[in-house]
């Protein structure tokens, strides 16, 4: 969890530079797909919405986007259940959306680390 809230308070840093945010999408994914290994899209628009406080929002015009293309990267996998007669898709994990969820938290987390120093170089 620790290396969630550090990206959620980068993302919350500087909340107007939407870049910053749209290049941490994947990795706020991929990061709660691991928590909970499975969940469908409105799920985990509002569980990031609690997490921050209502500070970051995921509008549905750019999570399905990041969902469709890191399943087409063979990260996620979808499953379809009927829930109250309708169809939910749920997105989680393949063995290699596993694999990179690993990778991209360390890399998250050096670069958090590294933006710290140079942010902050009385800390270091």
């Amino acid at each position: 969890m620790y290396i969630f809230e550090m990206l959620i308070i980068t993302i919350n840093y500087k909340m107007g530079n939407q870049k910053l945010y749209k290049g941490s999408l994947q990795t706020i994914i991929l990061k709660l797909l691991e928590e909970n290994i499975k969940m469908y899209g409105y799920e985990i628009t509002q569980k990031v919405k609690k997490l921050t406080k209502g500070e970051l929002q995921i509008t549905e015009g750019a999570l399905y986007p990041a969902l469709h293309k890191l399943e087409a990267q063979g990260l996620l996998e979808v499953e379809v259940e009927m829930i109250d007669n309708r169809l939910r898709k749920y997105y989680k994990l393949t063995e290699n959306g596993t694999e990179e969820t690993v990778s991209r938290l360390a890399e998250l987390e050096n670069f958090i680390a590294t933006m710290k120093i140079i942010v902050n170089p009385k800390l270091a």
